[in-house]
Order: C-alpha cells, then structure tokens, then sequence
C-alpha cells in the first residue's frame, strides 16, 4: 500500500484505518460500519499484498464529523 503522508493524520480526529480480510466483500462491510458513524474517504477498490491472505482496504476518516445516522 501507499505510505501514510502527514496530511493524512494533520490534526486530532484524523485517522487512517487499513482493513485486513478474507474478502471483498467483508472488506466493504467494515467499511460501511464505519461510515455510519464517521465522515469517512471511502475506498473503492481493495488491494492484494502477494504472499498474504486476504485483500487489504484503506479508508479516511474523520472523527470529529459524524453522520447524521
């Protein structure tokens, strides 16, 4: 994956969360969860590191803005 820039992680409330999992499908789950509660930069696409299981997905967020939900 790309590096982590210090824009990413600025302020206080900033945070990059990387997801590890079995699947697409789960990767985009956790991503979901997360943007229920928080203004997140959502992914859109998954990664596979060669020689690990799984995918790998990066999200953005925010937690100083959360969702109306």
């Amino acid at each position: 994956m790309r590096p982590i820039h210090d824009a990413h992680v600025a302020l206080p409330g900033l945070a990059v969360v990387e997801v590890a999992a079995a699947d697409d499908a789960t990767a985009f789950a956790v991503q979901n969860v997360l943007a229920t509660h928080y203004a997140i930069a959502p992914a859109d696409r998954t990664t596979r590191e060669p020689g690990e299981p799984g995918v790998r997905l990066r999200c953005f967020i925010d937690l100083r803005q959360e969702t109306d939900a």
